[in-house]
């Protein structure tokens, strides 16, 4: 989706975003404004200039002016000089992007109704003391409510895996790459998070079967598994000494029978 794309998806939907006070304050801002929201989605990967944000929102300078102010007393965004005209503004996002709140489904989801649940996790994930999987389904269950409840929630899911990948870093770390491959592959799989398979080349491929995070959950066509792509964040960037960019491809809530993640470092 190119800048045009995503101006114009901002436009068309009306979600409420949910940010951060700013990097200092401690609470959230809550965003409904159908122009503040066009201007977040420009500012979300660019920085840009006053007249930017005028010619492409299609808004009056005087309505942006009253805007981009809103936003900077609230902390969700601040500015700084052009160093070539100090009397450009340049714009950016001051805050953290928390999630999103869109029109919940008219109806319940069937990933939500109790025969989906006790055939899926509590009947079919017995141990070998009789006992079901507790925690997946704690865990399908808070997924799939907000999805019914049109909650995303999906950057803290995500610096929510990053910390768990930067505790685990410490239990399977190795100096020889293959050995600490399988020492992941054996923790994906000791703790029911599914089966990985890499493939190591200028982008490292993941490929994750039987996913824990989104193998139950509806099928919405976007990616779903920001918590399992934090963990493989911070254990790769821990390995390589070196960030990484992690995005997901495939996913089975997208209609795909695995999940597939390409990881690449950042210079």
């Amino acid at each position: 989706m190119d800048f045009t794309d995503k101006i114009t998806e901002a436009k068309k939907q009306k979600p409420i975003q949910i940010f951060s006070k700013g990097h200092k304050e401690i609470g959230v801002n809550v965003i409904k404004s159908p122009v503040k929201l066009v201007i977040l989605s420009m500012l979300k990967d660019n920085e840009m200039e006053f007249d930017e944000i005028v010619k492409n929102t299609g808004k009056s300078k005087s309505t942006i002016s009253v805007h981009l102010k809103s936003l900077r007393n609230d902390g969700v965004i601040s500015f700084k000089f052009d160093p070539d005209d100090q009397r450009r503004k340049i714009f950016y996002i001051n805050s953290r992007f928390l999630g999103e709140i869109e029109p919940p489904e008219p109806f319940e989801l069937e990933e939500q109704k109790t025969s989906f649940l006790l055939e899926n996790i509590v009947n079919k994930e017995i141990d070998k003391d009789g006992k079901f999987n507790f925690s997946h389904l704690l865990f399908h269950t808070f997924r799939s409510t907000l999805i019914q409840e049109g909650f995303n929630i999906n950057p803290i899911l995500y610096e929510s895996g990053r910390r768990i990948g930067l505790a685990l870093y410490e239990q399977i770390k190795a100096d020889d790459i293959d050995v600490f491959i399988k020492n992941l592959k054996e923790f994906w799989e000791d703790y029911g998070l599914g089966r990985l398979e890499l493939k190591l080349g200028e982008k490292i491929e993941i490929t994750a079967y039987d996913c824990f995070e989104c193998g139950l959950l509806p099928k919405t066509g976007k990616p779903a598994c920001y918590l399992d792509a934090g963990i493989i964040e911070a254990t790769l960037s821990s390995f390589l000494k070196k960030e990484v960019k992690v995005i997901e491809t495939k996913c089975f809530t997208m209609g795909d029978n695995c999940c597939v993640f390409e990881v690449e470092t950042l210079e």
